[in-house]
């Protein structure tokens, strides 16, 4: 039995359902690869979202709607205390929250400038990263030569119409604050309550962003219909599958949920196909299969070594 059974989704009281009850039972209805792989599509649907925006506001005005919104409510729904926090507290959650804005704003700049598939395949270099140097084995040697070989085959060495040398670039700075957030994440989950570390670090990231969003965004930020679609990619890029893959965790092994993980670039492959139209050569699917592989592989030998 897991911890969402314990809670009764009917008000005592009033006889009622709870919403927060019933989303919990519902949760805990479906089984948890099913939880991780709609917390995988709601990440990448909320960046075909976030893309679609882009004819209207600059990657740094979107990336500003984004984490403000997700702020906001990760705010209200898990409320960070600051008193008492030590000043190694306050650089760990500065430290994380500016690490999620400079991941955001770069990941959208390279959104801006490659298919959403090959974005995300790069991007997942610093995780992939981080699980190889876990592991320090042998075998580590092929997933690194299949991640390369992922990366040679996307790069743009003759003309290419979907890939700019520039996007990549911002892909593997993403890559490399993804890997610092999953550093910080798990300091911050030493030092905060609950979820209060991420509230904490989503707020201070949206006062990181805010200057460069706001000053490229303009008053086109106040138009109802974008504030709109902003609020409902924080929402599917951040509370939602955050909720989700907490659900998950608490009912299946760690290396199992990454390696589901691992499917993410391929999800999102599929995603930009599907709602933006971005079609992939052969050449690009294939290599971001290499990167799948090299992450399913990496993974595996982390969490069994």
């Amino acid at each position: 039995m897991t911890a969402f059974a314990l809670d009764d989704p009917f008000d005592r009281r009033s006889g009622l359902p709870r919403p927060g009850g019933l989303l919990r039972t519902a949760a805990d209805s479906i089984p948890p690869s099913g939880l991780v792989l709609l917390a995988i599509v709601s990440v990448q649907l909320g960046a075909g979202f976030a893309k679609e925006l882009f004819s209207a506001l600059p990657p740094s005005a979107v990336v500003f709607l984004r984490i403000a919104s997700g702020a906001l409510i990760m705010g209200a729904v898990a409320r960070p205390r600051l008193k008492g926090m030590s000043w190694r507290d306050w650089a760990v959650g500065l430290g994380f929250g500016a690490t999620l804005a400079l991941m955001n704003l770069t990941f959208y700049e390279a959104l801006a400038r490659l298919p959403m598939g090959i974005a995300v395949a790069i991007e997942f270099l610093g995780p992939l990263g981080v699980a190889v140097a876990a592991s320090r084995r042998r075998l580590d040697l092929l997933w690194v030569t299949l991640a390369g070989l992922g990366i040679a085959l996307l790069a743009p060495w003759g003309e290419a119409e979907t890939v700019s040398w520039a996007g990549i670039g911002f892909a593997l700075v993403a890559g490399a604050c993804w890997a610092a957030y999953i550093l910080l994440s798990a300091a911050a989950g030493q030092r905060f309550p609950g979820a209060s570390g991420l509230s904490i670090a989503m707020i201070v990231s949206a006062v990181f962003i805010a200057p460069v969003g706001i000053t490229t965004g303009g008053a086109d930020l106040l138009q109802p219909e974008l504030l709109l679609i902003g609020l409902g990619v924080g929402l599917l890029s951040s509370v939602i599958p955050y909720s989700l893959e907490l659900h998950a965790l608490r009912r299946m092994p760690k290396r199992v949920f990454g390696i589901l993980m691992s499917l993410e670039p391929a999800v999102a492959a599929l995603i930009g196909v599907l709602l933006l139209g971005e079609l992939l050569h052969l050449q690009q699917w294939a290599a971001i299969l290499c990167i799948v592989a090299a992450s399913l592989g990496a993974t595996r030998t982390a969490r069994s070594g």
